[in-house]
């Protein structure tokens, strides 16, 4: 069991975020009419990672303190999203990558290609990211990401809004079992505190900058190796061997491993099979394409 995963089994959840905050350097950068926000830890060869639609760098929670013992994390505020004000044009993926790609090059000094990893909508602009700016992207991982074009899943969630207090709560723990989690005990009271925490701070429509086929329609510009990691039980993205079918139509090589009873956020939902997968995907000879 990973730290984090063993302490949420005792400590209020805003201590933990609250306590892993802290260990962070943080940095900012330009990004439309204020900045965007990143947290640094570890040290290592660098891995940026993107977290999925309305959340923040604490969908990675549960993986930080593993990580950041090989790697140098890299992991933003998504522009929209957590402290990021929003890019110039949040209706373009282009505008977020290249929000990233300056911060990237300027406030974080990044001057060779590094390894990217990115969740859900952090897939899309991850690859949105390796096609605008191949010069930073020497590897790209998709995890559970949208926009390749295939049938979404049945997701629809309950509104929040106007919501206080227990059923405020509940309703957010709903929602991430249809959407995000698989087994019940998944939707954890951390689980529920950070939905409960992004989902008001999230300042763009995820939607267009996704559907239909919004990753897809830049594979073709990526070169950087691609490879996958998928929640067996991923609600708005099914089938992991219908999503690597299409990848492969881009790449042949790419490999997909499946996390075995995750639903779409393997990471906090199996976070050491998630954190071993990744690893190990980073550790591969990179292919030649």
């Amino acid at each position: 069991m990973s730290e984090i995963a063993a302490q949420s089994l005792k400590a209020a959840p805003e201590t933990l975020v609250a306590d892993l905050e802290r260990k962070a350097r943080r940095v900012t950068s330009p990004c439309g009419d204020g900045e965007l926000v990143w947290r640094i830890w570890g040290s290592g060869p660098p891995l940026l990672l993107l977290h999925g639609a309305h959340g923040s760098w604490a969908h990675w929670i549960r993986n930080i303190d593993a990580l950041s013992q090989r790697r140098r994390l890299i992991v933003p505020d998504l522009p929209g999203y957590g402290e990021s004000a929003a890019p110039p044009k949040p209706d373009d993926g282009a505008s977020f990558a290249g929000a990233l790609a300056d911060g990237l090059r300027g406030s974080l000094g990044v001057a060779a290609p590094i390894d990217v990893a990115g969740f859900s909508l952090g897939g899309v602009l991850a690859g949105a990211l390796a096609a605008d700016a191949p010069d930073l992207v020497r590897r790209l991982i998709l995890i559970d990401a949208g926009g390749l074009g295939l049938q979404s899943g049945p997701t629809k969630t309950q509104p929040v809004r106007m919501l206080k207090g227990e059923a405020l709560r509940q309703t957010h723990r709903a929602n991430l079992l249809t959407l995000m989690l698989h087994a019940p005990e998944a939707a954890d009271e951390l689980a529920v505190y950070l939905q409960t925490k992004n989902v008001p701070l999230a300042r763009v429509n995820p939607i267009g900058l996704v559907v239909p086929d919004k990753l897809r329609a830049v594979l073709h510009r990526v070169q950087a190796p691609i490879d996958a990691i998928w929640g067996e039980f991923d609600a708005p993205h099914p089938d992991p061997a219908a999503q690597l079918a299409v990848l492969r139509q881009f790449q042949p090589g790419v490999q997909m491993t499946v996390i075995q009873g995750a639903g779409h956020w393997p990471m906090y939902e199996r976070p050491e099979a998630f954190n071993a997968a990744l690893l190990a995907a980073l550790e591969r000879p990179l292919r030649t394409l």
